[in-house]
């Protein structure tokens, strides 16, 4: 079973964070392909740059040339996810909804921790879509922005542990970790908080396979079925980029078994 994980911004570190948690939690058998598009923001803080990257994830992926059994894609709250539903024919996993659905087998009420305050509304709205809200406890910003994870990772585990334990005092009994750049952090957050803590990326892989391992796939009967042909001015946009650009970011790039 090979399963790509796709990490919506063009930071290539936070993919290889992502990769190595999803490693992690792979079975054995399971191989993990991990990768970010050609174009885009290097993070994504907002509506805007959250479009921007729903667009460039399904330009990626209209031209990826390695096959692959499932599909993982590692931003929290962020748009997308029907579009690649559409366009594939495997199963296509969401880490918000991945995180928050294992977190309810686990407690009665569940929270999320994650990075700017301005996250929260589309988190809450992506949560309030998929029927995940009712119940989530709190959602909460640490205040740190997305490439700010990487830079302190020790204040970076305190600022996230101390946001956590506002959210378990809200009623939160599991703690959801927000951000695909923030995967890896769950068992430093669980040890001193004492509640499970969900790693999203960890949790869309475990559901994949289990997706994949039963035979299973999106319904095309009629929300994601397949899009119909028609004309897209230059579409793939990748296609397009000057060959050095596209040679840098090959489709086996960042892959990695």
């Amino acid at each position: 079973m090979r399963i790509l994980v796709m990490n919506p911004n063009t930071t290539a570190s936070m993919t290889a964070s992502i990769r190595t948690t999803a490693t992690s939690a792979a079975s054995p058998g399971t191989d993990i392909l991990a990768t970010e598009p050609l174009w885009g923001p290097e993070s994504i803080e907002g509506h805007f740059e959250g479009y921007l990257s729903a667009a460039a994830v399904l330009d990626r992926l209209a031209t990826l040339d390695a096959p692959f059994d499932a599909l993982v894609m590692a931003g929290f709250g962020e748009p997308g996810r029907e579009g690649a539903q559409e366009l594939l024919d495997v199963p296509v996993l969401d880490i918000t909804e991945s995180a928050a659905q294992m977190a309810m087998m686990l407690g009665h009420a569940y929270g999320i921790v994650t990075t700017l305050d301005r996250a929260v509304p589309q988190i809450q709205d992506r949560l309030l879509t998929a029927g995940l809200l009712q119940r989530c406890a709190a959602v909460r910003g640490t205040g740190l922005g997305v490439l700010e994870l990487e830079q302190d990772p020790e204040r970076t585990v305190e600022v996230i542990i101390e946001t956590a334990r506002e959210v378990v005092r809200a009623g939160a009994e599991v703690i959801c970790l927000g951000c695909g750049g923030m995967a890896g952090l769950q068992e430093k957050v669980a040890a001193a908080l004492g509640v499970p803590v969900v790693d999203g990326v960890a949790a869309a892989v475990k559901f994949a396979e289990a997706v994949v391992g039963l035979g299973l796939a999106t319904s095309a009967s009629r929300s994601f079925a397949p899009p119909r042909p028609k004309v897209i001015g230059s579409w793939p946009l990748s296609a397009h980029l000057p060959l050095d650009r596209a040679a840098g970011r090959a489709p086996d790039a960042h892959f990695s078994r």
